[in-house]
């Protein structure tokens, strides 16, 4: 019986498959933490076989090449992949019989160029699960501008038929199993649901129910920015990735965090955002463990930059490191645990205010409120507080001299973008309230402007 486990990545929205007849497996876009899937196949009984990517991978630094490497399987790529290792390439129409298992290669260029997915089929044909990579996601497609400007037009357009191809070519009830599309900036517009077959993609997914300029304006209309680390993942991926390290890091005392400080290193502080705020080191960052760690600390990280982090146990280093190596931050420059107050060693602890909508109205109705909105481009232009000032967090860096001096409430989504930009902004001096709140609240606060710019400065 062919049975596909699926591995989550819930913090950089990606997943990966083992697809096995019980006896034998093949592994689909590993992360770079292997130990996940060597312990799923443990569990299951089951001899890896193949190791298989759908494409090279721009958003994070695949664990295929130490994989294949570590069981003896066959590592697979699209033929073209100019890689620097060795490998076993496939083609479009390529069979890799494993087992009483199938996988046939198809062309699906878009995501990428020599983008594939693989058909699982049974010994006698009869296709059972697709892996779409990057092409066909739930109810959306994969953004076509990562491999470079002057290709997303051409891209757009394979997206556009390879998606066709697969509606066309496989039966109804086929089973899709994409790698992204669950929160990842890889997906070009936002996806829904967590399973489907090919049949219900034909009723809801743009690129099968739109016409081709339609689907393709549509999707250009909606790329917006992407993390900043994505241009370093495919260079480490065509190298090939060193093997992981997830031991623990080094753990630096009171005095060492304190002269890292003072020297402008990066000293990220990994507790919870109000947390931070009651009381924190001053010139340390925010970035609060969870599943929004990789994405923004990758995105603002200067890469190469000495890095050290602060937990309030070793294990929340532990999965702080999990997490950035899976984007190629391999190396901490250290850690410290314990409490703020004991890793502070007498210095005087910075803080700053915490609120939600309805305390911003508030504020608001007592006289003029500068507000900033970190929020993303796409996000502003459904609307935004009244009066605010937008300027994306990852753009916050590159335009603090916007930001006027004096008190600035901050807002986001939810909280937590926000979050590090308050201590962004708090590290330069400024007098910040968090808004530690929904955006869907601010609404009922009454504070909602559905035609706020995307910039400007914010009303004093």
């Amino acid at each position: 019986m062919i049975e596909v486990e699926t591995l989550e990545t819930s913090s950089l929205g990606d997943r990966s498959y083992l697809a096995t007849d019980g006896e034998v497996a093949v592994v689909i876009d590993p992360q770079r933490d292997i130990d996940r899937v060597l312990q799923l196949a443990q569990q299951r009984g089951v001899r890896i076989s193949h190791v298989l990517e759908t494409h090279i991978h721009n958003d994070y630094v695949s664990g295929g090449l130490e994989l294949a490497r570590c069981t003896g399987a066959s590592y697979v790529l699209a033929a073209g992949s100019r890689v620097s290792f060795d490998h076993l390439a496939v083609a479009d129409g390529d069979v890799l019989s494993v087992g009483e298992m199938r996988l046939r290669a198809v062309h699906t260029p878009g995501h990428t160029h020599h983008h594939l997915s693989y058909v699982l089929e049974r010994a006698d044909g009869e296709a059972v699960a697709v892996f779409t990579g990057g092409s066909m996601l739930y109810g959306a497609t994969g953004r076509t501008d990562l491999v470079s400007p002057e290709d997303t037009v051409e891209l757009s357009h394979d997206q556009y038929h390879s998606v066709q191809r697969l509606a066309r070519e496989l039966p109804a009830g086929t089973q899709v199993f994409p790698t992204h599309g669950f929160g990842s900036f890889c997906s070009a517009t936002p996806t829904s649901g967590t399973s489907s077959t090919v049949g219900e993609q034909r009723k809801v997914n743009p690129a099968l129910t739109l016409a081709e300029q339609e689907y393709v304006d549509t999707l250009l209309a909606g790329l917006d920015a992407y993390p900043a680390y994505y241009v370093h993942m495919a260079p480490i991926n065509r190298q090939g990735p060193a093997p992981v390290d997830l031991s623990p890091s080094g753990l630096v005392d009171p005095a060492e965090l304190r002269r890292r400080i003072a020297d402008g290193e990066w000293v990220v502080d990994l507790r919870e955002r109000t947390a931070f705020a009651a009381g924190h080191l001053a010139d340390s960052l925010n970035f609060e463990l969870g599943d929004n760690l990789v994405t923004y600390l990758g995105w603002l990280y200067r890469w190469g930059a000495p890095l050290t982090v602060i937990g309030q146990t070793e294990e929340q280093i532990l999965t702080a490191r999990r997490e950035l190596v899976r984007i190629g931050i391999d190396e901490l420059a250290g850690a410290a645990v314990g409490t703020i107050e004991a890793l502070a060693d007498g210095a005087p602890l910075r803080s700053y205010r915490v609120s939600d909508f309805a305390g911003l109205a508030e504020a608001m109705a007592r006289g003029p409120v500068r507000v900033l909105d970190a929020r993303r481009n796409d996000e502003r232009a459904r609307g935004g507080v009244r009066g605010s000032q937008h300027i994306p967090l990852h753009e916050l860096a590159q335009r603090l001299e916007e930001v006027p001096a004096g008190e600035v409430w901050v807002y986001c989504g939810s909280g937590y973008r926000a979050s590090i930009a308050a201590s962004v902004l708090d590290r330069r001096g400024h007098q910040v309230v968090l808004v530690n709140d929904f955006y869907s609240n601010a609404a009922g606060a009454g504070l909602e402007d559905r035609t706020a710019e995307t910039a400007g400065p914010p009303t004093t």
